[in-house]
């Protein structure tokens, strides 16, 4: 049986990033705790890591900054142009164009993984399922970092970057406490104000999660 409200979901989270396409880069890719979690990130990586990027967008910066260090990355999105744009700037990593949730996923498979806003359209539940089943897909000892906004909604229709979008999120603590469940330790985290690289823009609140599977 088809799940139909599934299949709307993935249709409307790629139409909003189909329609951004490289805008979204211009606007994001210049955050430096984008870059600090990047580099947290590097420090813990043996040579050769094999990592999993959760909603790589155009590939820039994150699958960038780690195929260039020599790593082994596969990148998921479920926007087509998306996927596209990341493959022709970053053809030393592998692009896929499929829903991570439905994505086979070994146990231990990854040295690290990637989430950098790509919960915000999934439901809660959905969300604290997706994040346990990427904490079973670390090897021992493996990363993750999780960024996201920390906002205490639930399924609130709002506009992003002029496309319509539907948003669900956590604050801070219960983040940290659904991030936990999931078997993981949070090792570190920033809390900032980013404002994108947009005329409207405004300062919105993001945290990134630095962390480790017990």
């Amino acid at each position: 049986m088809t799940d139909v409200t599934g299949e709307d979901e993935k249709r409307r989270a790629a139409a909003v990033f189909d329609a951004l396409g490289s805008g979204y880069e211009k606007a994001f890719a210049h955050s430096e705790a984008h870059h600090r979690s990047l580099e947290w990130l590097l420090g813990r990586l043996p040579p050769g890591s094999r990592i999993l990027d959760v909603g790589s967008g155009t590939g820039r910066p994150t699958a960038e900054t780690l195929t260039d260090a020599g790593h082994d990355v596969l990148g998921v999105d479920v926007s087509p142009v998306m996927v596209a744009l990341a493959a022709r700037q970053v053809p030393e990593a592998t692009f896929r164009c499929v829903d991570v949730r439905e994505l086979p996923l070994e146990n231990g498979s990854f040295h690290a993984i990637c989430v950098y806003f790509s919960l915000l359209q999934l439901d809660r539940a959905q969300q604290s399922a997706l994040v346990a089943r990427l904490a079973r897909a670390l090897l021992p000892g493996g990363s993750l970092v999780l960024a996201t906004v920390p906002l205490d909604v639930e399924g609130v229709d709002a506009v992003f970057m002029g496309q319509p979008v539907r948003v669900t999120s956590y604050a801070r603590d219960d983040l940290v406490e659904m991030v936990t469940g999931a078997g993981l330790m949070v090792l570190a985290e920033e809390n900032l104000l980013f404002t994108p690289d947009r005329p409207e823009a405004v300062p919105e609140p993001h945290v990134f999660l630095y962390c480790g599977r017990e």
